[in-house]
């Protein structure tokens, strides 16, 4: 997945250079809706050189990229409580535990 993220390296007033970076979101789709009103850009391969193109002069030109990801071309499961903690860094983190979740996109109730 790549998210759509914006990076700048600036001085604080003090004259020290900070490097800062930040995520994206747009409002979630069906699958994440459940866990949180918001979710990350995430760009289709087709959109990569457009986010990315340093000639772009009209920020709102990208207003059309900031769509909820289809809940379709997605996977949830269940992972460890540990990935909650940034001292904790191990692919092992991501191994699904536990009963899988309901698929929300095709469950008729949701």
């Amino acid at each position: 997945m790549v998210f759509a993220g914006l990076w700048e390296t600036w001085k604080s007033s003090e004259g020290e250079v900070v490097e800062s970076c930040t995520i994206l979101t747009t409002a979630s789709n069906r699958l994440v809706e459940p866990l949180h009103d918001r979710m990350p850009v995430i760009l289709h391969p087709y959109e990569y050189g457009e986010w990315l193109d340093r000639n772009t002069t009209n920020p709102a030109g990208l207003v059309h990229l900031f769509h909820p990801y289809p809940a379709d071309l997605m996977e949830m499961w269940p992972v460890s409580p540990m990935v909650n903690s940034v001292k904790n860094e191990s692919p092992d983190l991501v191994v699904p535990v536990g009963d899988p979740p309901l698929d929300l996109c095709t469950d008729p109730s949701y």
